[in-house]
Order: structure tokens, then C-alpha cells, then sequence
């Protein structure tokens, strides 16, 4: 429990990263949605990784709609296919607008 900060935090080492991978977490999820489980936008997009469309994050639970655990989860596991690590992800962001 905790913050979802702090689940984030915790949750890096179980993907394989050092908490120093948590500076561009937290840039990266800031910016997309203020680590605001509710957080939508008009393209569908939504929760903390802001998952287009939110509902892919049931892969990763049932309660994906309000829990930053789940929505954490799949979030980190995304970054980890797509960009290897979260300053991967932000260094993505920060080019193009997106991740």
C-alpha cells in the first residue's frame, strides 16, 4: 500500500531496474497522468500509464479501473517490452510526445 509512488518504487526490482530508474518513472508518469488512477483522456487513453485503451491493463487484473497496483503492474511490464526501462520510456517521451 502506500502512495503509488511508493508501489512504483517498489516494484522496480521485480522488472530487473534499480530504483535510479524511479527519477524518469516518475517524470514519465507525471506528465501522462499526475499518477491519477482515474486519469483520462479524449483518445481513450487511461490510469496512471494511461493504457490506450485502458482496458488492455486487464491483463494484468480484474480491478485495473481503480487500482494502482494493477494499473502499476501493467504499466511496468509495458515499458519493459517496449522500451527497455523507464528512461527508455521517458527518453521516448521526451522526443516524440508519447510512449
Amino acid at each position: 500500500s502506500g502512495s503509488p509512488q511508493h508501489i512504483a518504487m517498489a516494484m522496480l526490482g521485480s522488472f530487473g531496474w534499480s530504483s535510479g530508474q524511479f527519477g524518469c518513472l516518475d517524470s514519465l508518469w507525471s506528465r501522462e497522468s499526475g499518477w491519477n488512477v482515474t486519469a483520462a483522456n479524449g483518445d481513450g487513453a487511461y490510469g496512471i500509464p494511461q493504457a490506450m485503451p485502458g482496458s488492455k491493463m486487464a491483463s494484468a487484473g480484474p480491478d485495473w479501473e481503480t487500482d494502482a497496483t494493477t494499473q502499476i503492474r501493467w504499466g511496468l511490464g509495458y515499458i519493459k517490452d517496449l522500451y527497455s526501462s523507464p528512461c527508455g520510456a521517458w527518453s521516448h517521451e521526451e522526443s516524440t510526445g508519447w510512449y
